[in-house]
């Protein structure tokens, strides 16, 4: 039977969105204010859900404790309080959309949880946006 866990983290982070390759018109056009040149911040909710089978010795799908720690080592102690765009490597020529910064999160997790269970991220970059990856 298989059943769904969901860890729910937060972090703070600045980022601005600009795509290197067109003029600062372009920019403006497509990103609006999420182009300002001094940044801006958002303080994004994190859920990471795992679903898979009930292990029979534990009762456990996947151990809250070891998913909490596996978040705060790979995620929100690399991007909390960070500038996206200047603090941390990922995103030095990736633009640090929530699509893609979702992305980057499953990617800091898969290859630390065990591929018999399924991943979703979930990313609130404001209480009425969001992400989800894999869709």
């Amino acid at each position: 039977m298989k059943t769904s866990v969901y860890r729910k983290e937060h972090f703070n982070a600045a980022h601005r969105l600009y795509n290197k390759n067109w003029d600062d018109e372009k920019n403006e056009r497509v990103f609006g204010k999420c182009n300002n040149p001094n940044y801006h911040g958002h303080n994004y909710e994190l859920i990471v859900k795992l679903t898979g089978e009930v292990h029979p010795e534990t009762g456990y799908v996947f151990d809250m404790k070891k998913l909490s720690d596996l978040i705060r080592e790979r995620i929100t102690g690399r991007f909390d309080h960070k500038n996206l765009n200047l603090d941390t490597e990922e995103f030095q020529d990736l633009n640090p959309t929530a699509e893609n910064i979702a992305r980057v999160i499953y990617d800091l997790l898969r290859s630390e949880i065990d591929r018999a269970l399924d991943l979703k991220i979930t990313l609130y970059e404001t209480e009425r946006n969001y992400v989800e990856y894999p869709a």
